[in-house]
């Protein structure tokens, strides 16, 4: 079932709909993990102006989700090759 919503990211009120109550903690913690960076990044960068912090915001978190992507890539690799090893290790030890 739907559920109306509505998260404050940097001072502005988003209205969202989330399809399970697993989404909507998923939306709150996004915009509280949001507004901690905002806050940082308006302590660090003063003068920005809200368009600017909300960018490089998005840019590291997008650097940040693209570097776990790969990490996981690489791991589901690692992952298939032991999985042959082990495979390889029992016939062997079968024989």
């Amino acid at each position: 079932m739907d559920q109306k919503i509505s998260v404050k990211i940097a001072g502005r009120i988003f209205n969202l709909t989330a399809s399970t109550p697993e989404a909507e903690q998923l939306y709150r913690e996004a915009a509280e993990t949001i507004n901690k960076r905002f806050a940082a990044y308006t302590r660090s960068h003063p003068g920005k102006n809200v368009s600017d912090l909300l960018s490089m915001i998005a840019l590291n978190e997008t650097v940040l989700r693209l570097g776990l992507q790969k990490d996981l890539e690489s791991n589901k690799k690692d992952e298939q090759a032991l999985a042959r090893e082990l495979e390889r290790y029992l016939q062997d030890t079968q024989a």
